[in-house]
């Protein structure tokens, strides 16, 4: 056991953070697999040196250290009892790039999406790409020998590694890369560490005998996603162990080792030209997954870029994602089965010729009943539907889960029909529905048992299915991990697969690299058991979480947090596009991911042994960047929606320790504009003061919005008449009432002059400043009362209108949680808009037209609102800005603003405020040119604008208005 005050001995030691707090060890319990195991410490190396003294350590004390980039590993490579080594933070470099060869070095924790759009300018991409590709590092596509989508053309990471620099289990530095079988056979005589491994290796492969074992027992070669163990196969091409070649490389070796024989610090990678630039997919549909198994055998024979498959349990999961939904445009009827075959030319005319033939080819042979074409972006979106596909798994609502187990078998393409019709048999012997998705051009499919964990019969079919798919793949010489590694699920599997006498030459090569087994433990080799130490503990009886939001969509709160899967989409950098998840961007901490949130809530909702489970300092610590943006709803593809989440526990939070007078402030803010509102000018004055800022904890840099002159309300109740018969009602939110009044009398012009009769009535605000400081039972009323004023005047012929996104969509979104009366909250939302909505819905009918708008040229560019991109869509300010003829209108991929609501005037979150908006949308406003009209429907998204890069942005409504003749 070791004592705290040597774990604060290597601490001190390090450049790099090392940490042993209750939270970041359960923070890392996890990665994406059904497996939880509470490390030891967490450590983020800043350096080589770093990782050497932990090296060093690990050996002193016995313990292991487990390697991790994005975490998103679904086999259990990235969790363990010892030191998680987290590189994704510094070790992020490029740190060569041959243009002329095609080769680049890179540190581990590069991002693959990332590392491809450096090289874009170049011609040059890394081929293999994963459906994480947008998180997921190059160290751990090394790690897990990766493929994607791209094996078919580009092959495996394993084809594409040249050298790797390594740290040695004595803390020694090698480099492995291709050398001649003479340098290689030199290598042993050499009285170094790594001449020992060259040693064991040679030692153990020279014997004909053991040749012949690994060829009859190891997968088929022409399987190329190979990754069941080692790869000592890789070895036989040497004619030193009884192939051709002259040459043999050992970082082809490491690749797929899970980080069980060194510590890469360094990987160089073989590049590909770009593909062509025409594209065309066709997406044949078909009547049973078999029928597409059997098509693929065809398909495969036209030169195809891509060849997956989704299942209709997968596309059925698309349905209910806000994000994904947009992305089924091309699916006619409700097919089980459709391939995603993507060809590649010179030019469009080639591309379209060749998917003509494709068609022809599948009509010819009775496969399919309908082929769409899809083209140019179009294409990506398929894509993005069938990346989702690991994420959407996860969003099943209960405990039943799509389980990664079998996810990963390879088999020979030929043999990919047969081997699927035998495994089918054994999904319905166990009255399972399968799921099948993903590679079917390179004989893989994502094959998933729906099973739940937290119960022994479900752990014993776990194993069972697990068990008899094995010895089906060994039955076809296939591989039992085409891509996802080994780990802890598959590695128990691995004498089945490569038999007893390989297997012991794997432990033996395992001991040469690593003697005191430091490196990863329990994978690979002496695996831990596949069916303990899973993430929730088997037949307990769950605790009872009471609480004030309605989670009753997800069975509640702690299974709307269990759904979080661990698949990273919130790790992806702000050039991948989107919002998620803004604070980890910001911070590239761990901690501040939507994973980390979710993860941590779990935790202690399940273990903590409090009356009041929320009442951790842990819990307040990781929920503490959160922006509540929303984002988490619609781009992850579990759909955890966070913010309610941080709104809940917040609440509870507070209800044992007490609201801050901060909080209370910002809580209560429009309670205090009422009075403000008496005495605007001298209310102003004293809110910018530095004493008010720092009595109130606002950061001096701010500058506090201040009150209008006059409220929406009294300038409605003094001037507003109206002619109009078409009637709508305002909300006229908190903000726009008490700050942006200006605004809203746009907004009551515009609709008027465009034939609707504007009625603001007596309402509450909307409650979001409740919301987001956790006074849910303020908030609760509120929505109670809106909906009581609201239920009987609000119907599709007399709509509820907003101008302040998060205001207008607390109706569509936390009114449906808070309301009593959940039904008529539900009524009232089905014709609520935003104002860009309901304009658009107009203009789209035919109601409103372009001759009333102005033919001068203007150019907009739009930010949207975080809630808007979440709940709604920016698409609707797009159309409605595009209204006028001449008016040339873009919407920037911008992320999140940073400001949050009162977040981003906290002196505390200031920095994490501006450095979120300085990732995308500072940058692309500063770009604009002076006479670029800026268009945000956010107060907060304005004043962050302004504050961030003095420009003044306007509301949509404005632009418009303005746009009038």
């Amino acid at each position: 056991m070791i004592a705290n005050e040597q774990l604060q001995s290597i601490s001190k030691q390090l450049t790099g953070e090392f940490l042993f707090d209750d939270l970041h060890k359960r923070m890392y319990a996890t990665d994406a697999s059904v497996y939880r195991k509470i490390p030891l410490a967490v450590a983020y190396p800043k350096n080589i040196e770093d990782i050497q003294k932990l090296i060093s350590f690990a050996k002193e004390h016995k313990i292991t250290l487990i390697p991790r980039t994005a975490g998103t590993s679904l086999a259990g490579q990235c969790v363990g009892e010892g030191i998680v080594v987290d590189v994704s933070k510094h070790f992020t470099n490029i740190l060569a790039f041959d243009q002329e060869h095609k080769t680049i070095t890179v540190e581990p924790g590069i991002i693959r999406d990332d590392l491809n759009r450096f090289l874009k300018p170049y011609g040059l991409f890394f081929g293999p790409n994963t459906s994480t590709s947008n998180r997921c590092m190059i160290g751990g596509m090394v790690g897990n020998n990766s493929s994607g989508s791209t094996s078919i053309k580009y092959g495996v990471t394993r084809d594409k590694v040249i050298a790797i620099d390594a740290i040695l289990a004595d803390g020694s530095l090698a480099t492995f890369e291709e050398i001649s079988s003479q340098a290689f056979k030199q290598k042993t005589f050499e009285n170094s560490f790594e001449g020992t491994i060259y040693r064991c290796i040679y030692d153990e492969l020279k014997s004909s005998e053991a040749q012949e074992e690994i060829k009859s027992q190891f997968p088929k070669h022409s399987i190329h996603r190979r990754n069941t163990g080692y790869a000592v196969d890789e070895f036989l091409t040497s004619d030193l162990f009884g192939g051709t070649e002259e040459t043999i490389n050992v970082a082809k070796f490491l690749s797929g080792s899970e980080g069980t024989l060194a510590f890469s610090t360094a990987i160089k990678i073989q590049l590909d030209d770009l593909p062509p630039t025409s594209s065309v997919m066709v997406a044949p549909h078909f009547t049973s997954v078999n029928e597409s198994l059997k098509a693929t055998l065809i398909a495969m024979n036209h030169n195809l870029y891509t060849c997956e498959l989704m299942d209709k349990v997968i596309l059925d999961c698309t349905k209910n994602n806000r994000e994904q939904v947009q992305n089924r445009f091309f699916l006619d009827g409700d097919p089980e089965a459709v391939l995603m075959l993507e060809i590649k030319e010179d030019t469009p005319e080639k591309a379209e010729e060749k998917a003509n033939a494709l068609i022809e080819d599948l009509q010819k042979h009775n496969f399919g009943y309908h082929f769409p074409k899809v083209y140019g972006n179009d294409i990506n979106k398929v894509l993005d539907l069938r990346k989702a596909g690991l994420g959407l798994l996860g969003n099943m609502v209960g405990d039943r889960k799509a389980v990664a187990c079998i996810e990963d078998t390879a088999v020979d393409l030929n043999d990919l029909p047969e081997y699927i019709e035998e495994f089918s048999a054994i999904m319905d012997k166990y009255q399972q529905q399968a799921v099948y998705y993903a590679h079917a051009g390179a004989g893989e499919l994502h094959l998933r048992p729906i099973l739940n964990l937290k119960k022994s019969e479900d752990v014993v079919l776990f194993r069972k299915i697990t068990t008899e798919t094995a010895e089906l793949v060994k039955k076809y010489k296939g591989s039992f991990s085409g891509e996802h590694g080994d780990g802890i699920v598959r590695a128990e599997f691995i004498p089945l697969m490569i038999g007893e006498k390989n297997y012991e030459l794997l432990k033996r090569i395992k001991k040469g690299f690593d003697p005191l087994n430091i490196f990863n433990q329990g994978k690979i080799v002496d695996a831990f058991p596949m069916d303990k130490s899973l993430r929730y503990e088997v037949d307990r009886k769950e605790p009872n979480i009471d609480t004030l939001l309605d989670f009753s969509d997800s069975e509640g709160i702690l299974k709307l947090a269990e759904k979080c899967n661990g698949s990273g989409d919130c790790r992806k950098s702000p050039e991948a596009g989107g919002t998620l998840c803004p604070s980890y961007r910001a911070t590239r901490d761990e901690k501040d991911t939507t994973r980390a949130r979710a993860n941590t809530l779990r935790e202690f909702l399940t273990n903590s042994d409090k009356a009041n489970k929320f009442n951790h300092q842990e819990l307040k610590t990781v929920f503490d960047l959160c922006l509540s943006c929303k984002a988490c709803a619609s781009e992850c593809p579990s759909n955890v929606d966070v913010a309610s989440l941080k709104a809940e526990f917040l609440y509870q939070y507070q209800e044992t320790n007490g609201y801050s007078f901060r909080s209370k402030l910002f809580a209560n803010n429009a309670k205090y504009n009422k009075l403000g509102s008496k005495f605007p000018k001298l209310t102003n004055l004293l809110t910018n003061s530095y004493l008010a800022k720092t009595i109130m904890g606002v950061a001096i840099e701010r500058k506090v919005p201040k009150l209008a002159s006059k409220t929406l309300q009294n300038w409605y109740s003094k001037n507003y008449q109206s002619q109009q018969e078409k009637k709508v009602y305002l909300f006229n939110d908190e903000f726009t009432n008490f700050y942006d009044a200006t605004i809203g009398k746009d907004a009551v012009e515009l609709l008027d002059k465009l034939g609707y009769k504007v009625e603001i009535v007596n309402h509450e605000e909307s409650g979001r400043s409740y919301l987001s400081k956790g006074f849910l039972k303020e908030a609760k009323e509120i929505a109670n009362k809106n909906i009581a004023i609201f239920k009987d005047l609000v119907s599709e012929e007399t709509p509820l209108v907003g101008i302040e996104p998060s205001a207008i969509l607390s109706f569509r979104d936390e009114y449906i949680r808070l309301a009593d009366q959940k039904s008529e909250a539900e009524k009232i939302a089905q014709n609520t808009f935003t104002i860009e909505e309901f304009l658009t819905k107009e203009i789209n009918n035919g109601s409103i037209n372009e001759a009333l708008f102005t033919s001068e040229e203007k150019e907009i560019k739009i930010h949207g609102h975080c809630h808007q991109k979440s709940l709604s869509t920016t698409h609707s300010i797009f159309t409605m800005l595009n209204i006028p003829k001449n008016y040339k209108v873009t919407v920037l991929n911008t992320g999140c603003c940073g400001m949050a609501g009162s977040f981003g005037y906290e002196k505390e979150h200031y920095k994490v405020s501006m450095q979120v908006g300085e990732d995308t949308l500072f940058p692309k406003i500063r770009k604009c040119s002076s006479q670029t009209e800026i268009a945000a429907p956010g107060t907060s998204c304005r004043h962050q604008i302004f504050d961030g890069t003095g420009r003044t942005a306007k509301h949509p409504v404005t632009l418009l208005k303005e746009a009038l003749l």
